[in-house]
């Protein structure tokens, strides 16, 4: 579930998008490239990309220019351990890491794990930090593509160590369940739904800070 927000500084009246979504814990879609831009981009630099001049050509492409300005925020769970997470992935220090960038070619279906596997159809650019390890990636997604196919992605398991984590770690949801479901219901419902829930919320708060000062 996906649902795009604008959050209100109410002192500095700030504004600033942020992208609400839950998914498991796994894959993860940061950008969907809706005009298919940034696979052409690093497709004209090669299959290979390295060096501090390369990667820094990278970010300076037009197609880059708003990376550090997306702000995500997923509730990641796993449903068969009744965990969650909410996190944040930390743009920043991924495009700092970033040394290598790889144009991994598609795989057959059924062609690993000794014929099982579901493969991949497109191509995708894979971008690794100075250990080797895997930080985000570019999927192809042509227009022929469906959303899962195209985008900026990374995966929550994989680049672990380019999230925050906002709730400092999972945390059980199975004895929580209302809270699940105020995250849950939030992600899909409309504005006025929205306005209506925070001012259940607001008021309730002021009925905490009455009970408080009356001890």
């Amino acid at each position: 579930m996906n649902e795009d927000i604008t959050i209100i500084n109410e002192i500095t009246e700030a504004e600033f998008p942020v992208s609400l979504k839950a998914y498991g814990d796994g894959p993860l879609q940061l950008s969907t490239d809706k005009n298919f831009l940034l696979f052409p981009a690093l497709q004209e630099m090669g299959e290979i990309i390295e060096g501090k001049a390369a990667i820094a050509k990278v970010w300076e492409s037009p197609v880059f220019e708003d990376f550090t300005s997306k702000n995500v925020l997923p509730l990641i769970y796993d449903e068969k351990k009744q965990l969650c997470n909410i996190l944040v992935f930390n743009y920043v220090k991924a495009q700092q890491a970033v040394t290598k960038i790889v144009l991994e070619k598609p795989v057959e279906k059924n062609a690993k794990s000794g014929g099982q596997g579901k493969g991949r159809i497109h191509p995708v650019y894979r971008f690794y930090d100075q250990d080797g390890e895997y930080v985000f990636e570019v999927r192809y997604g042509d227009g022929k593509a469906n959303a899962l196919q195209r985008g900026l992605w990374t995966h929550t398991k994989n680049a672990l160590k380019y999230f925050d984590s906002v709730t400092d770690g999972w945390i059980e949801y199975k004895h929580n369940t209302v809270l699940v479901k105020l995250f849950s219901h939030a992600l899909i419902s409309t504005h006025k739904g929205h306005s209506e829930a925070l001012d259940s919320l607001i008021k309730d708060i002021e009925r905490q800070k009455l009970s408080s000062a009356k001890y």
